[in-house]
């Protein structure tokens, strides 16, 4: 049996779990970089049985999932997914299966305040020009007495409402489906969405990404916000519109933007957000700790066991 694991970037996967407990019978090949293209991904992986796959790294559209002809399969790491065609894999016979979440409730929260830091107080800025010789050029923002706007108040929104607490920030908040109940109970405020970019200091984002919530922030939104705002999305990059921010940082009509999400992924080379100097940029670094990594494989080993011995675990998907 083939086992691809794929975009593994770290070449971690096979130190994080017992990977030698599925048998001597198994040949497991690490993909180490991300298979950008469905003509890549097919000639690359004809030969698997089983795919592993890192979150939405890579999609599995039904273009590519009928160029695999061996797939009989998938494991996913998280506990959803919107880039597979699960109907698709089902009539092609592949059962799908994810893993347990991991612990992205803290760690997601906890990048996003790292990001905020680092754009209120020029942190990667700085520690550059100390390694160059310099010294002291910027001037920082307190976040104390300042408001955070919450885009999103759900599993991982809700953890930043306490941290914003303790730097003694007030909490505003705003989603389709948020009440003025459920956000009091949080201690924050519900507000409607053109009053929370008037009022935010620092914008989060914590939504989930779908029809009704893709490019929601664009020019419309940049233009309500404060010259001295920042904005962070550690959720995924097409919550914002990428021409509108990149235009509104470059015309300091914000602050910054700390940003470790974005439309392609990885970010090509020649990206303009990689030149832009009020843009601090982590590479989808939100879900990746020891804890999670080492759960997300685990789990993963503990899926192929399960599914051949004919009892799959935590399946999204059944062979029709």
């Amino acid at each position: 049996m083939r086992i691809a694991i794929l975009d593994d970037y770290q070449r971690v996967a096979l130190q994080y779990a017992r990977w030698d407990m599925l048998g001597r019978d198994c040949d497991i090949q690490v993909f180490d970089r991300n298979l950008s293209s469905i003509d890549e991904a097919a000639n690359a992986l004809a030969d698997f049985d089983v795919l592993c796959l890192m979150r939405e790294r890579m999609p599995l559209p039904r273009e590519l999932i009928e160029r695999l002809p061996r797939l009989k399969l998938v494991i996913v790491t998280g506990a959803r997914t919107r880039t597979i065609d699960l109907e698709a894999a089902a009539s092609h016979g592949v059962t799908v299966c994810h893993t347990h979440p991991g612990e992205s409730q803290y760690a997601t929260p906890e990048l996003a305040w790292g990001l905020i830091l680092s754009c209120a107080r020029s942190i990667p800025e700085e520690h550059r020009h100390v390694r160059e010789g310099r010294w002291q050029e910027t001037i920082g923002l307190s976040l104390g007495g300042k408001t955070l706007g919450l885009l999103g108040l759900g599993k991982l929104g809700s953890h930043m409402v306490p941290i914003a607490r303790a730097f003694g920030m007030d909490v505003v908040a705003w989603s389709q489906n948020l009440t003025e109940e459920r956000a009091a109970s949080l201690q924050a405020r519900r507000v409607d969405k053109d009053e929370l970019f008037r009022l935010s200091d620092v914008v989060s984002i914590h939504l989930i990404l779908g029809e009704r919530t893709r490019r929601l922030v664009g020019a419309h939104e940049f233009g309500l916000m404060k010259p001295s705002a920042i904005l962070v999305n550690t959720s995924r990059g097409p919550i914002v519109d990428e021409a509108a921010m990149i235009q509104a940082l470059q015309t300091r009509k914000i602050r910054a933007a700390g940003l470790d999400v974005f439309d392609q992924e990885p970010l090509p080379p020649d990206h303009p957000l990689r030149t832009i100097p009020n843009a601090v940029l982590t590479p989808h670094l939100g879900y990746v700790t020891e804890g999670a990594y080492r759960a997300f494989f685990e789990d993963t080993v503990e899926g192929i066991a399960a599914w051949r011995a004919g009892n799959p675990v935590r399946v999204l998907a059944a062979p029709v």
